[in-house]
């Protein structure tokens, strides 16, 4: 059943300009998160207390003056996330009721490891009822992310195929899924792979009804503009782009050379951020961040 809150969500995904948060650091990542973020190993010493770290994070940028839903069109989290509060609210209702920012859920449990060049997802069997869960929280859409490092044909295929299983899986629940086949940024590769993966995800997003809606989640190409057909693709919301390793600056460099691509962001959002900064320090750099990103994403 389509809610009204998602209906407007729609609304604000397909028409206003902005960009995702990125704010779904699972277990692997969380404590590099942490200690760029400036909050050491030593300061916690078990996942949960682990996860109240990272949650206090997350809390920090949500609730500044400065993450709003005029720049911020959307922000990705984890379960983990999803089942906390932020001020008294679930984090997914708070960020859409009192930020009007739209609400995403990482749903992957990390690669499987390499075959012919790339990591597909490893299994998913508790996803119904994880789709169940966002659903009853207001979430909008999901995530999910597989990589490909090398232009190995059978490795594009196998990424985008499972990519398309599990989106429709996502779709059928009410949900729209944010696909995310990653190019390596270091893959020596990379534009040829890009060429191979640009021909899988058209060939796929050719075979979707009219009213299965999916966005993509790529790497910031070789080519500027590569990626423009799948921007125009009837059954393509939004065309995201993942920072993958480069810093800001050049992570918004390249997205402004890509008209009708946005950010989203996570490490190069967070990248000047601090634990021990003040509040106003905080607001401040937080604010710089989001316009220099927002700005790149409106080209």
């Amino acid at each position: 059943m389509t809610t009204q809150a998602q209906k407007d969500m729609l609304q604000k995904v397909q028409q206003e300009v902005g960009f995702i948060a990125a704010l779904d650091q699972s277990g692997g990542s969380t404590p590099k998160a942490l200690k760029l973020y400036g909050v050491d190993e030593s300061e916690y010493s078990n996942d949960e207390e682990m996860f109240a770290c990272v949650h206090a994070m997350r809390t920090r940028i949500i609730t500044n003056p400065a993450f709003d839903g005029k720049r911020v069109l959307g922000a990705i989290l984890f379960e983990n996330t999803l089942d906390r509060d932020i001020e008294g609210k679930s984090s997914a209702r708070y960020l859409w009721e009192e930020k009007h920012v739209v609400p995403f859920l990482k749903v992957d449990k990390g690669l499987a490891d390499e075959q012919n060049g790339a990591q597909t997802m490893k299994p998913m069997p508790d996803l119904d009822a994880l789709l169940a869960k966002a659903n009853e929280q207001n979430v909008f859409g999901t995530k999910m992310r597989s990589v490909i490092k090398m232009a190995n044909e059978a490795g594009v295929k196998a990424v985008v195929k499972q990519q398309f299983e599990v989106g429709k899986q996502i779709i059928d629940a009410g949900l729209v899924p944010i696909i995310e086949p990653e190019v390596d940024i270091h893959s020596p590769e990379k534009a040829e792979a890009e060429a191979l993966l640009k021909a899988e995800l058209l060939a796929h997003l050719d075979t979707l009804a009219d009213d299965e809606l999916v966005m993509l989640k790529l790497t910031l190409p070789e080519q500027a503009n590569f990626y423009k057909e799948c921007i125009e693709h009837k059954n393509v919301l939004k065309v995201v782009a993942l920072s993958g390793g480069y810093d800001r600056d050049e992570a918004n460099q390249r997205l402004s050379e890509n008209k009708g691509m946005i950010a989203s962001f996570s490490r190069a959002l967070t990248q000047d951020l601090s634990a021990q900064q003040s509040d106003d320090d905080f607001t401040a750099v937080l604010d710089s961040t989001i316009q220099g990103i927002y700005d790149a994403s409106a080209t």
